[in-house]
């Protein structure tokens, strides 16, 4: 039977660049958005509070709870909701309701319970239901089965899912006073700044229930106020100070935050503050360069064909970005295609006055401004031992060999492991899940790209196996715009129009408000 998941809780080419025109369309005047942020995502419990006069109120009725200054109150989870975490089969995800319903039909017909989740103006389909202590093996066996069936493709995936039911009510509690309130609390402040978790932010706070009944901390503000505490933090203005490719980060995260506004409803709130979406802290981080470029570019935004593109953006590419099919179950996107992030320069001897800075053959514009344009990073034995057990919940002794079995523009789509219990694989940018590394704090972090090659490191002596060493370069899926790249390429003279335009292929900038 068709379940409607209502409470869910889920992130060396040188070439001739040429330009569009540095024109910005118009659109009709529209009204400034707000914006909601999962600024505390899941929690038992939050602290809120204003450094002035703040007052909170139920939000459902408008009733007075509190009124405080400089003060703070804790907002407790007060539950008798049962909560269940299982793993489900990721299947597909579609803006298409036919196709969704098609698909729910013949997985039905064939046997299996499905799961729908409301996901960014489309659905998720999910097949499948399994204990969070599942191993690979079982999950493995059922994702092959119904990929045989035609229900999953080769690049399906496993996400432990969270689910709850029964009541929910929250308790605010403050030195002199508890109430127990039905839905959610709101705090507003007398100097328009609120205080969540001992962050500062702009704007309202709330604290309600997520799909996952645990509580969201959500921080509510106009949308271009959100952006003072984005870009900053995305692209650093000490060391990226060159105004255009403050700029060009602007742009791309006011368009990503208007395309994703509703994406994550099911939580109460838009778009999260961490990497998944767009890292944002607030007031806090506010710098003036990031706040000067969000206000020269107020409104504009990235279009295609008259629609909001999906800016998405990274680090470092490596020296070439990747298709977004390349890195995501998606269909190719046609503003999201592969480009080098380098230039060839001609320019004539009589010329060669006119751009002194340009005139350098083959400039690879990331080269000089990150420290992961190349990387390597190796693995003992027993360490990869560990790294395969870990995330394909397994128990091998030893691997063999570690294959990459397909690439395209140089990235990694399938690897494989050949271990003493059997071959395993992965595939695109969850490669990089599957390859963690030892970072310099000792901790396990997930591979810097998918752009790569990995070896073994042999004994001189034996010919054997001691462990496995990885080179490549960049850091991030490698999708759209490149953050260190545009800063190399505001270096050398160009506008965040043709910024924008050389990384997202055929888009125009309009200006919605």
């Amino acid at each position: 039977m068709i379940k409607k998941l209502g409470r869910l809780l889920g992130c060396g080419l040188i070439v001739l660049l040429t330009f569009l025109g540095n024109s910005i369309t118009s659109f009709a005047d529209t009204q400034i958005q707000m914006i909601r942020i999962g600024v505390v995502p899941s929690a038992e419990s939050i602290i809120i509070g204003g450094k002035q006069d703040f007052t909170i109120r139920n939000k459902d009725t408008g009733a007075i709870i509190y009124t405080g200054v400089n003060s703070t109150v804790t907002v407790e989870l007060s539950s008798s909701a049962i909560i269940e975490t299982n793993y489900r089969l990721q299947t597909g995800w579609t803006t298409d309701e036919a196709n969704m319903l098609d698909w729910v039909r013949r997985a039905e017909t064939a046997g299996y319970e499905t799961f729908i989740e409301d996901y960014n103006g489309g659905w998720r389909m999910l097949i499948g239901k399994f204990p969070e202590n599942a191993g690979w093996g079982e999950r493995e066996a059922f994702r092959q089965e119904v990929i045989s069936k035609g229900l999953a493709s080769s690049d399906s995936f496993w996400r432990l899912i969270t689910t709850s039911s029964g009541e929910e009510t929250i308790l605010v509690r403050a030195d002199d006073m508890e109430e127990i309130v039905q839905g959610a609390v709101q705090i507003k402040s007398e100097n328009g700044f609120i205080t969540m978790n001992g962050k500062q932010y702009r704007g309202i706070g709330e604290v309600g229930f997520n799909s996952s009944g645990t509580l969201a901390g959500i921080n509510e503000l106009p949308l271009e106020e959100y952006l003072y505490g984005v870009v900053p933090l995305e692209l650093s203005p000490s060391p990226y100070n060159e105004l255009e490719a403050q700029k060009s980060q602007a742009v791309a995260a006011r368009t990503y935050a208007i395309s994703g506004l509703g994406k994550r409803s099911v939580d109460g709130y838009d778009l999260l503050p961490t990497t998944a979406d767009q890292v944002y802290g607030g007031y806090d981080v506010e710098q003036s360069l990031s706040t000067q470029a969000v206000q020269e570019t107020e409104g504009i935004v990235a279009t295609y064909n008259g629609e909001l593109i999906n800016a998405v953006y990274h680090s470092t590419s490596g020296g070439i970005t990747a298709n977004n099919e390349d890195v995501w179950s998606s269909e190719p996107i046609p503003y999201l295609r592969s480009v080098p992030v380098s230039e060839r320069v001609t320019i004539n001897e009589k010329d060669q006055s006119q751009n002194a800075n340009r005139i350098k053959r083959g400039i690879e514009f990331e080269k000089d401004w990150s420290k992961y344009y190349r990387w390597s990073h190796e693995w003992t034995s027993e360490e990869m031992k560990l790294v395969v057990n870990d995330y394909f919940s397994t128990n091998i002794n030893e691997v063999y060999e570690i294959n990459v079995l397909n690439r395209s523009n140089g990235r990694v789509l399938e690897i494989e492991f050949v271990t003493d219990k059997g071959n395993f694989y992965e595939y695109k940018d969850r490669i990089r899940w599957a390859l963690k590394y030892m970072n310099e704090n000792g901790d396990m972090s997930v591979l810097r790209s998918t752009l790569f090659h990995i070896e073994p490191i042999l004994d001189e002596e034996t010919n054997s196996v001691t462990g496995f060493k990885a080179e490549g370069g960049g850091w991030g899926h490698g999708v759209g715009m490149s953050q260190v790249g545009a800063m190399g390429m505001a270096v050398y003279g160009y506008t965040y129009e043709e910024i924008l335009k050389h990384f997202y292929t055929g888009i125009e900038l309009e200006k919605q408000y």
